[in-house]
């Protein structure tokens, strides 16, 4: 199912256009106020082409029965999640709870799982995230933004119907039950599109990286944090997975996205209403360092049991 030469070399470009982007940032070539552009640029056009690229194919009862229960199984892993983060984390102090709630529910497997499970796991394991990202981005707009600001269900519903990925979604469920066929030059623009994925999302990640201060980035907090949201979380995702006997690439992209580090809006929403800004700050650092390894043993791990 994985090419381990394949996974190493994916992981070690990713890393590599995450440093394009933080020397480039430290030098000046690009500004910082660039971040928010290039966060638009891959939001708003490079991952929605990936998406509707992963819904052009045939359709299949195997393809819809895994797509159901993959959609189920991410419902299932945010409300755990958010049941987790009251378990663990309750007893801090208001605004370190939020942002270490908001970390563990909302991750990074939508900017940064997206291109790494079409890296690792192809079209197929592409789709079947685009599913799975539905629950995580509804939770991101509901229960997520509620950690640090009072949210109406009318506001909740319109950031999500309005989400350039859920609109990519819907898009191409209606492409792929159809079976309606793209003119080539389409194709191949959506294609070409959806290849500058991995490159923007990391350069944006270093960006983000490289306004970090890193003599205060490691804590105790923040190594226990990522031991939550890089090791147990996914190993729990999968042993269930495991023990219920789904499709392997069913398991393997949940276990994989669940076991993606602390989303970047962590940062970017403490700061915007106040939270612990420099504890999101570390919990987004040290997380996404630590998952250049652990989703590389995650995914040989899974490798090995199949």
């Amino acid at each position: 199912m994985v090419n381990f030469n394949n996974l190493l070399g994916l992981q070690f470009q990713m890393f590599f256009y995450a440093c394009i982007g933080f020397l480039l940032c430290k030098w000046n070539i690009i500004s910082k106020t660039a971040k928010e552009s290039l966060t638009n640029l891959v939001i708003y056009v490079a991952l929605p082409s990936s998406i509707v690229s992963s819904f052009l194919v045939d359709i299949n009862v195997d393809i819809i029965k895994n797509l159901s229960i993959v959609f189920l199984l991410s419902f299932a892993i945010q409300f755990a999640c958010l049941a987790l983060s009251y378990l663990i984390f309750r007893n801090y102090e208001k605004t370190s709870y939020s942002v270490l709630k908001y970390a563990t529910i909302c991750s990074n497997s939508g900017f940064m799982g997206t291109p790494l499970v079409q890296g690792i796991y192809g079209t197929q394991g592409l789709l079947y995230a685009s599913v799975y990202l539905i629950a995580v981005r509804i939770f991101m707009w509901s229960v997520g933004l509620s950690c640090f600001c009072d949210t109406s269900y009318k506001e909740v519903i319109k950031k999500v119907i309005t989400h350039p990925c859920i609109i990519a979604v819907v898009i191409g469920i209606f492409f792929m039950i159809t079976q309606i066929q793209l003119p080539n030059f389409m194709l191949t623009s959506i294609d070409g599109i959806s290849s500058s994925t991995t490159f923007l999302s990391m350069l944006v990640i270093g960006i983000i990286l490289s306004e970090a201060n890193f003599k205060h980035m490691i804590s105790k907090l923040s190594l226990f944090y990522s031991g939550i949201r890089l090791c147990v979380i996914p190993i729990t995702v999968f042993i269930v997975c495991y023990s219920l006997g789904f499709d392997p690439l069913v398991s393997a992209i949940s276990c994989v996205l669940a076991g993606m580090p602390a989303g970047s809006t962590t940062a970017i929403l403490a700061s915007k209403y106040k939270g612990n800004e420099q504890l999101a700050t570390q919990l987004v650092f040290v997380s996404t360092v630590f998952s250049l390894l652990t989703i590389p043993l995650l995914c040989m791990g899974i490798e090995l049991i199949y």
